[in-house]
């Protein structure tokens, strides 16, 4: 039924489970994978920038590093499955928005992510990243709790 699925990790203990989960998902329908990272820019607001250009270097440094690493265990996660396997990393304000076109780009037909469970008036006013997936996506996605 699904030939490709995207999986878009941050490396929490919660999304780490998921992608664990999903890739033994692709195994057993034998789909090929793609591993997302969306690393989301530092946003500082400041009346003084002085000095600001080295903390978003580093930032940017520290973000690619991380994104690297979480994804070359997914990847050896899907290797060791005997998985087709494909990573991505995007820089994004939007990492729904992201995850989303990422799918349409790699022709995934499932999205399997985890949910981070936000509840009451933070998911009211902020939303979930999985929450506006659901709703933007046009394809199926599967949510890992």
């Amino acid at each position: 039924m699904f030939k490709h699925v995207l999986i878009p990790t941050d490396g929490s203990a919660l999304s780490t489970q998921a992608l664990d989960r999903a890739l033994d998902f692709a195994a057993e329908v034998k789909a090929e994978v793609t591993i997302l990272a969306v690393i989301e820019p530092m946003q500082v607001f400041t009346i003084n920038p002085t000095g600001m250009d080295i903390a978003y270097a580093e930032y940017e440094r520290y973000s690619n590093e991380e994104a690297d690493a979480i994804l070359a265990a997914g990847e050896a996660a899907a290797t060791k499955r005997g998985l087709s396997c494909e990573t991505a990393k995007m820089l994004s304000v939007d990492p729904a928005g992201c995850i989303v076109k990422t799918a349409d780009k790699h022709g995934c037909d499932v999205i399997a992510m985890a949910s981070h469970g936000r509840s009451g008036f933070k998911a009211f006013m902020l939303g979930s990243v999985t929450m506006k997936v659901l709703a933007g996506s046009k394809i199926p996605v599967l949510v890992y709790r």
